[in-house]
């Protein structure tokens, strides 16, 4: 097994060459400054670039980022809206917060009937 700081590097290698996984690996990297300093910015950037090339990890760790503002000014409305995106692509984890969301009209309005849509196709796919 590798060490945190030559996993950090062999990361940076392969994000710098585009690969979304590094960046999502690099980005956790930075979240939990794990091999690299803990670098809230840092993770979001990389998290959003690799969230932009479709991966649902990263797309919702960026919308985690976004509804906490850790790196980045605090939107919830603009996290409920990458919350929708990768939950209607069926990323049960996205599907649970953004129920959240609208349980408690936090960033979008109050929607139980929504909350409960999103709450079902999450416990559909185990996570409740």
């Amino acid at each position: 097994p590798l060490d945190d700081d030559e996993a950090a590097r062999l990361y940076r290698r392969a994000a710098e060459q585009g690969s979304a996984l590094a960046q999502f690996g690099l980005g956790q990297c930075h979240d939990q400054g794990k091999g690299v300093p803990q670098d809230d910015s840092e993770a979001a950037r990389l998290y959003h670039l690799a969230a932009e090339q479709g991966m649902p990890e990263a797309i919702y760790n960026f919308a985690v980022f976004y509804e906490l503002g850790r790196g980045m000014p605090q939107d919830v409305g603009d996290a409920a809206q990458i919350y929708r995106f990768a939950a209607d692509r069926g990323y049960a984890k996205a599907q649970c917060n953004l129920a959240v969301l609208y349980m408690n009209g936090r960033g979008i309005p109050q929607d139980l009937t929504e909350a409960d849509r999103y709450f079902r196709l999450a416990a559909e796919q185990g996570n409740a």
